[in-house]
């Protein structure tokens, strides 16, 4: 270890990401208790509409939500390398690494002026650190909508999203097995409208992956 994370731990000791208890040697960001204890969403089966394969290593409740609601609106970005790294994990989990490139579901230009960082491309870097998988920008919000969380129906988000996304290169995604990271999934009409455009480019194939989605999905 250097001295200058030697310093940093004391003075910072390094907390769990969905509990903040600290940390013992050896434990990357997340406590064996949470390891242990937090929902995991297992063999949970997600397909959405445009995306025949998707996975979300946790169910979204409990310190799962907690943290990720954390995560997004109480300014914690360092939280999305961990749940990052355990997305990828699950990947690895269920051999879905088949992919060439890595990108995710982008906040308005607005929403992330607010916000101060994208924490779905925070979490698509780490995935794509992880795996050792490219990383790209390849979908723009373009469109501002209301907030998801906001609507109950299927068909009311699937409405409020449509339109909202746009491919920012399509020669570049022509061809391409995309993996496409968003931090949480409920309905999927959000990855789904996002896997419709880049198939609109010419993509191969749309895969997804989140930390969390909800146990009734």
């Amino acid at each position: 270890m250097g001295l200058g994370k030697a310093l940093l731990d004391f003075f910072f000791p390094p907390k769990c990401a969905f509990c903040g208890a600290l940390l013992q040697e050896g434990e990357d960001g997340i406590c064996a208790a949470c390891r242990r204890d937090l929902p995991k969403a297992g063999e949970e089966k997600l397909k959405f509409d445009f995306i025949p394969f998707a996975a979300a290593p946790f169910y979204y409740e409990g310190p799962v939500r907690q943290a990720l609601l954390g995560y997004k609106f109480q300014g914690a970005p360092a939280r999305g390398r961990v749940f990052g790294r355990l997305v990828a994990e699950e990947l690895l989990r269920r051999e879905r690494t088949d992919f060439d490139v890595v990108t995710w579901v982008p906040l308005s230009a607005r929403r992330e002026r607010r916000r101060g960082y994208d924490q779905a491309r925070i979490l698509a870097e780490s995935v794509g650190e992880r795996l050792g998988l490219r990383v790209e920008r390849m979908l723009k919000k373009v469109r501002h909508a209301p907030p998801q969380s906001r609507l109950r129906t299927k068909e009311a988000r699937r409405a409020n999203i449509s339109g909202c996304f746009a491919v920012s290169d399509p020669d570049r995604t022509a061809g391409k097995r995309i993996l496409l990271i968003d931090d949480i999934v409920t309905t999927g009409a959000t990855v789904s409208e996002c896997a419709r455009m880049l198939m609109l480019a010419g993509a191969e194939s749309v895969s997804a992956a989140a930390v969390a989605c909800h146990r009734d999905k």
